[in-house]
């Protein structure tokens, strides 16, 4: 295994992969990265662990819309996924506010 040095959303991470996988992790991080300091910056997401969450749903739509054009999502389009996570969202914001007021 090899250690690989990344940074996402300006935190450092020490990662680990296999010999010859170097490359595949630094774009994976590179693109999370993207993901999340793009949700970050429109002001709608706070906090790093929703901004993590919002960045995999958007991700894992992508992934399985490219991996199965058949599948789940093939027949919306990218505005239609973009308005599902967006409920998600507020989902996720109504159910994590209230236990966040007792920390």
């Amino acid at each position: 295994m090899i250690p690989v040095d990344v940074n996402i959303m300006g935190q450092p991470y020490r990662l680990v992969c296999k010999e010859g996988e170097e490359r595949a992790l630094r774009e994976a991080a590179s693109l999370l990265d993207k993901k999340m300091t793009t949700i970050r910056d429109t002001g709608k997401v706070k906090g790093n662990d929703r901004i993590a969450v919002m960045a995999a749903l958007s991700m894992a739509a992508e992934f399985l819309t490219a991996k199965a054009p058949a599948g789940p999502l093939s027949d919306m389009s990218l505005l239609e996924v973009q308005q599902k996570i967006g409920a998600m969202q507020r989902v996720l914001d109504s159910a994590l506010t209230p236990q966040e007021a007792l920390f």
